[in-house]
């Protein structure tokens, strides 16, 4: 029987794989808690030059094309290079409801965990998908930074934590992944290890434009609501309404808290499995009787079934005179749709 210490390092372990009839999507939006270690102090830091890597003009749009096929095994190599760092956040920061800790947000440059308390300073870590590189700033002013380029994720792995460790950052993590199938140790992992830095780039400019967007539709919410936030484990983009209604529990560690209470959310996520490309979803938790049978703004939207979700497809968006207004359509009639029929007070939550 694994002790209390055992379980706070890794409270995934006796859950990983269980409440399958809980997951509506393989990338379910979830994550996973780890344990940080001791510390100490060093008084060197390495900064590293500016990259030379230019992105290409076709990446400057803020809805490019991102077709699955053409950067899956970089998204893949990306999926695990943030989950390392993601990892390195939640070791490190408190426990805030329904995981919110764990994320990490979209930026001017690319993805960032924001601050990270240590040690009565903090530090933060940037995935700088304009330079390519993966960049460490203290609160104190130092500066480092490692390259963003075809590698494996062991060594990867192996940089960051270096890196931490020249900077005076001691923390370890459970190297296992999250949220995917047949999980290769992030230590260990030689598997993936490409990286293309215009499809990085591109989903940076997406991230980007759908946050703008994400934040819009927040905005217009006068109760509880996540943060646009970034999650690792699924790999997606999303922004989370909640009634105060507690919702019935679920088992798991991970779910029990993420699901404790009703929600509304809305995502982006670059798509796996029969999805070939990026897609928006939206869904109810728990999801309302007749909610399937709604029909949504825009068109093109409809529902998956064995998801659980309303899907819109990214080419779709991108494609239309307005991605902005197809977006924020799509989310408020699905918004509508599930409060209406879970019974939410939406004159009460409307700013």
């Amino acid at each position: 029987m694994a002790t209390l210490a055992e379980k706070m390092c890794d409270p995934y372990s006796e859950h990983s794989g269980a409440n399958d009839d809980e997951i509506s999507r393989v990338s379910l939006h979830l994550f996973i808690a780890y344990i940080p270690c001791g510390s100490k102090r060093a008084d060197n830091w390495q900064l590293m030059p500016q990259s030379g890597i230019v992105s290409n003009s076709s990446a400057l749009s803020g809805w490019p094309e991102l077709p699955l096929a053409e950067w899956e095994p970089t998204f893949h190599t990306l999926h695990m290079w943030t989950q390392v760092v993601g990892k390195v956040r939640l070791g490190l920061t408190p426990l805030q409801n329904h995981w919110w800790n764990a994320a990490l947000y979209v930026n001017t440059r690319g993805l960032t965990t924001s601050p990270i308390p240590y040690q009565g300073e903090a530090f933060r870590l940037l995935f700088n998908f304009a330079d390519h590189r993966l960049e460490l700033e203290t609160s104190s002013g130092r500066h480092a930074a490692i390259a963003l380029a075809p590698k494996s994720v062991a060594a990867f792995y192996k940089e960051v934590f270096s890196m931490l460790r020249d900077a005076g950052i001691e923390v370890s993590i459970n190297p296992k992944p999250q949220e995917v199938p047949d999980p290769i140790p992030l230590d260990r992992d030689e598997t993936h290890a490409s990286y293309q830095p215009e499809y990085a780039n591109r989903l940076w400019r997406i991230l980007l434009s759908t946050d703008t967007v994400f934040k819009e539709f927040r905005a217009r919410f006068l109760g509880k609501s996540s943060p646009v936030h970034f999650f690792w484990g699924s790999f997606d983009l999303c922004t989370t309404r909640f009634n105060g209604k507690k919702a019935p529990p679920r088992k798991g560690v991970i779910t029990s808290e993420a699901y404790s209470h009703e929600c509304s959310s809305v995502g982006w996520w670059p798509g796996g499995g029969e999805f070939n490309s990026p897609a928006f979803y939206a869904y109810n938790a728990p999801e309302p009787t007749g909610f399937n049978a709604r029909k949504l703004r825009p068109e093109a939207a409809h529902y998956h079934s064995t998801l659980h979700e309303f899907v819109l497809m990214y080419d779709d968006v991108r494609r239309s005179k307005s991605p902005e207004r197809e977006i924020l359509e799509f989310a408020q009639s699905a918004y509508e749709a599930g409060a209406d029929l879970a019974g939410w007070d939406r004159k009460a939550l409307k700013r």
